[in-house]
Formats: C-alpha cells, sequence, structure tokens
C-alpha cells in the first residue's frame, strides 16, 4: 500500500507568514530563553482545520555525536523491525479509521533537528508494513555534534503543531543515550509541551550512562501517562522500542504509582511515572 503525505499545501500557504516570524531569533537573547520563548509562541499558533487521527506520534531519534553510525543503524534497524512486529500492526489497527499519524525526526545540536520522515498516516497493517520499509531507506542526516534534548521537544512541538492532523493523544518520543549538554533545561520545553497536551516518554540507552534513566524521569518525561523504558545498549534496542511502541500507540493504563516491571528479553525496563491531572506536569515541578 503507498503512503501517502498529509501535510496540506493549504495548511502550509496559511502558515507561512507566521512560521517565518516564529523562527526569527530575538537580539540580544542567549539561545537556551530562545528555545523558551520560541516554543511558547509555536504553542500560541491556531491549528486551524485538521484531520483527526488518534494519536500524533513523533520518533525523536539521537544522531549526536556520541551515537557511533553501528549505533545509529541499530536503532534505524530496531524502529523498522518494530513496525514489522504483527503486534504493532495490530496496535494500529485496533485504532480503527482514525489511525496513527507518525513523522521520524533526527536531533543532536541546539539548532540540528531534520524530519526524516515526514508525517505519515498508519491505518492498516500494510500501511504499517510499508512505513518500515521507508524507515530502511531513510539515511542519517545529523553526525555529530552535542546533546540537546530541549532542542529535540521543542522541535516535536513544532512538527505537531504543523501537521495538519488533531490527535486524540499527542506524543514525542525521546530516545537517547546521554544527558543534555547545550541549550535550555529539558525540564522547560518539556513543562510547555505539556501545558499543551503533549506527553513526553523516554527511551534510555544505558551504554554511557548507567543512571540516565533517573535523568529521563527528573528531567525529560512528563504529560498524561508519561514512562521512561530502558536498554542496557544498542542491541537491546529494538526489543525495548517494540515494547515502547506498543505501549504507546495502545495507550496502556496508567499505574497508581512508580512501578518496577521485570526484565523483558533483551534486557528492557519499564518504569512509569504518573502525572498530577491537575497540572500535567511530573511530581516536584
Amino acid at each position: 500500500m503507498t503512503l501517502f503525505p498529509i501535510r496540506a499545501v493549504a495548511a502550509i500557504l496559511a502558515k507561512t507568514a507566521v512560521i517565518l516570524g516564529f523562527l526569527t531569533i530575538p537580539a540580544g537573547l542567549a539561545r537556551a530563553d530562545d528555545d523558551v520563548s520560541d516554543l511558547r509562541r509555536s504553542l500560541a499558533q491556531s491549528a486551524g482545520p485538521a484531520q483527526v487521527v488518534d494519536l500524533e506520534l513523533v520518533l525523536a531519534v539521537d544522531a549526536s555525536s556520541s551515537v557511533s553510525a553501528e549505533e545509529f543503524d541499530l536503532q534505524m534497524r530496531g524502529f523498522a523491525d518494530a513496525f514489522r512486529d504483527p503486534a504493532v500492526a495490530a496496535a494500529i489497527r485496533a485504532t480503527g479509521e482514525l489511525g496513527v499519524a507518525i513523522a521520524m525526526i533526527q536531533w543532536s545540536d541546539n539548532r540540528r533537528q531534520h524530519v526524516a520522515i515526514d508525517w505519515q498516516h498508519l491505518t492498516t497493517p500494510q500501511s504499517t508494513e510499508a512505513y518500515a520499509e521507508v524507515i530502511d531507506s531513510t539515511p542519517r542526516f545529523l553526525d555529530g555534534g552535542g546533546t540537546a534534548i530541549g532542542g529535540a521537544i521543542e522541535f516535536g512541538v513544532r512538527a505537531i503543531e504543523r501537521n495538519g492532523f488533531e490527535g486524540v493523544r499527542k506524543v514525542i518520543d525521546i530516545s537517547g543515550d546521554g544527558r543534555a549538554n547545550q541549550g535550555a533545561q529539558p525540564a522547560k520545553l518539556r513543562d510547555l509541551a505539556v501545558l499543551q497536551g503533549v506527553t513526553i516518554n523516554g527511551l534510555a540507552i544505558l551504554n554511557e550512562d548507567s543512571s540516565v534513566d533517573s535523568y529521563y524521569r527528573t528531567s525529560v518525561i512528563g504529560g498524561t501517562g508519561a514512562f521512561v523504558m530502558t536498554a542496557n545498549n544498542y542491541e537491546d534496542f529494538a526489543a525495548a522500542m517494540l515494547e515502547k511502541l506498543i505501549k504507546e500507540i495502545g495507550a496502556v493504563p496508567i499505574a497508581e504509582g512508580p512501578i518496577e516491571v521485570p526484565e523483558a528479553p533483551g534486557g528492557t525496563q519499564l518504569t512509569e511515572r504518573p502525572v498530577p491531572a491537575e497540572r500535567g506536569f511530573l511530581p516536584g515541578y
């Protein structure tokens, strides 16, 4: 089944003036402060007419200097394998006619993000398999640079705001192996995204920093049902991503408190932190 791009030309033209103004960097402000200001402006934009879907999902792939060519290939292979799994196809099929809108971005430095695969609308096993084939043929657009998780969140929110869809749920899926070392603190951008109804989930790869999952829990994830999964290394990434996609697409109910799930094949583990509904932030924020 042939995938089709779903950005409406009319929507793009209507928002061009706003986008051009939005990308202007105010003079005299620190870059980290610019990130927060930019995102505030993005969240204030009017979405306009949009196609309703069950889930808008941004897959944000770490392409910073800490990720070798081999490790990047393992990430991409893990994504492709996950979308070929019958369980993911079944989860997407269960969303019915609404389906799932998905985009993949690559990120590294604070101002280096790239839309690797533009928005696609998946509703059937055929479209899901076709999406896996697209992932297989997607190159690495960014090579090296720092780790700006806040920039990835900001870019993901912009992508959601401008995609021509309106999701019942909106999720940015951040995968990476390190802590932010550039740009605004991820928690600031996370909190702004949560106010807009966007959930940030994480997949922490522990090959370089065995406690990066704790950092993701406190500084990256947020929103309704936000959770972190871990992979001990890039070889375990595929199993972790498979479980993560099934959970995100299937909207598994939130637990009453932090829980530890026994290790799954490949050494993956899930930790879930519910978020107070009245604020939408992580406990302690």
